[in-house]
């Protein structure tokens, strides 16, 4: 190529470049204001003039206990942020996409942690990070990297972790609420928890005991695996022993075949699951009429079917789905996210550590009316910021998620005096 030739064909390509049509890594980082977001336009973006911010989600959408619950939070999710574009955005200036980078996670730790670090450089923070052990395989790198995440689970550890941003009481809490209602109900005398390891189970389990204890009431704990075909150890305890109240923290095809044929076996007591156990399809199973008779469901919010605004937007947003509460959650779940946003932007500082320290000055959030403003205190210490109010409701065929409040947002006496100063499971 003749030096003439040459300038002309430098010319060109700086020209290209200056109008857009070929773009170096100069403009890569232009387009890039922080990790995981960018002045350009979200890929479905409702307003191509606004930037984009990308969060994760890493759910259990194939294979593992909770798939039934995860697909519809993860459906719930997009249609949340989609609202949100729809209606500006965050501060007017960027939209949300919750859709790039989706993973499984089949509720395996490792594949976990795996699928996290496939996206972590891509992502401002997560939409969703579903599991509590899960979550805690990726934990220490969400900290060292300043990654704010909305968990699909309420362990009472996320009450200690400032990038966790959780919603409604913990499994602890719930299970000290099941038990005071118990008592309030039907009396009790002995109570089982049987539950999954780690800090699901094992923190609804220790709840169960701490409101056991307060009540004096005597108390054991069985540990069971998951899969339905690996209950029998739990069944033969449950059985034989005949508590009065059982606590169970499972999955629910774990909890229709614990339930079901515990019953078949003569047992008479009571079962309270805590809120991931449930799901409507149990009313379809064999199990449904132990079911009936002798199950209830603590939860940390509302059902689907509840009237407010919060409720009402995600069915309209959701449109003709079977309804089911891991929309409910999901869509919930997202409201303390989008609140940080709105702060982080409207500071000035669109980073990991502005949404982080936007996160650490929220003391409410408004949830529309699916769960009370307080549940949004991420400012105060655990053992004055903890969300303390749980419902339980009783299975009904006719409600739109088969379950039926029976005692809304409720606080007893276990849980209002209980101190919270570190994670439950600790002390099961």
């Amino acid at each position: 190529m003749s030096k003439r030739h040459l300038v002309i064909a430098v010319s060109v390509v700086a020209l290209l470049s200056a109008c857009g049509v070929i773009r170096g890594d100069d403009e890569d980082q232009k387009a890039a204001v922080t990790t995981g977001v960018t002045n350009e336009p979200c890929p479905l973006a409702v307003d191509r003039n606004k930037g984009c911010v990308y969060l994760g989600t890493i759910s259990d959408l194939t294979s593992g206990p909770f798939a039934a619950l995860a697909v519809p939070i993860t459906q719930a999710q997009k249609a949340f942020w989609n609202r949100v574009n729809k209606a500006g955005g965050i501060g007017g200036k960027y939209e949300v996409d919750v859709q790039a980078y989706v993973r499984d996670n089949k509720y395996n730790p490792e594949t976990h942690n795996q699928v996290y670090q496939e996206i972590k450089n891509n992502v401002l923070g997560l939409a969703q990070t579903l599991g509590s052990p899960t979550t805690a395989a990726i934990l220490a790198d969400l900290k060292a990297n300043n990654v704010v995440s909305a968990p699909a689970s309420w362990t009472s550890a996320w009450e200690f972790e400032d990038v966790i941003v959780e919603s409604g009481s913990n499994y602890c809490v719930e299970s000290m609420n099941a038990v005071d209602y118990a008592m309030e109900t039907y009396e009790p005398k002995t109570v089982m928890a049987v539950h999954y390891a780690g800090d699901y189970g094992a923190d609804a389990a220790a709840g169960a005991k701490i409101a056991a204890e307060r009540n004096s009431l005597e108390f054991t704990a069985v540990e069971t695996p998951a899969g339905a075909t690996e209950q029998g150890r739990a069944i033969t305890e449950i059985t034989k022993n005949k508590p009065d109240l059982v606590i169970l923290t499972t999955g629910p095809a774990d909890a229709a075949a614990i339930i079901g044929q515990s019953a078949a076996a003569g047992f008479k007591g009571r079962f309270i699951g805590t809120g991931p156990t449930w799901n409507p399809a149990l009313l379809q199973s064999p199990a449904a009429p132990a079911i009936l008779a002798l199950y209830e469901q603590s939860s940390p919010g509302r059902p689907w079917g509840a009237d407010t605004p919060g409720h009402r937007a995600m069915r309209e947003a959701l449109g003709n789905v079977t309804p089911n509460d891991g929309y409910t959650s999901g869509w919930a779940w997202s409201y303390p996210l989008k609140a940080a946003l709105d702060k982080m932007v409207a500071g000035g500082d669109i980073s990991r550590k502005g949404l982080l320290a936007a996160v650490k000055s929220l003391s409410t959030v408004d949830y529309e009316g699916m769960l009370p403003p307080e549940a949004g205190n991420y400012a105060g210490d655990p053992g004055t910021a903890t969300f303390r109010q749980t419902l339980i409701s009783k299975p009904d065929r006719a409600a739109p998620t088969g379950v039926t409040i029976v005692k809304d947002f409720y606080t007893g006496p276990t849980a209002q005096s209980y101190t919270m100063d570190g994670p439950c499971f600790e002390k099961l």
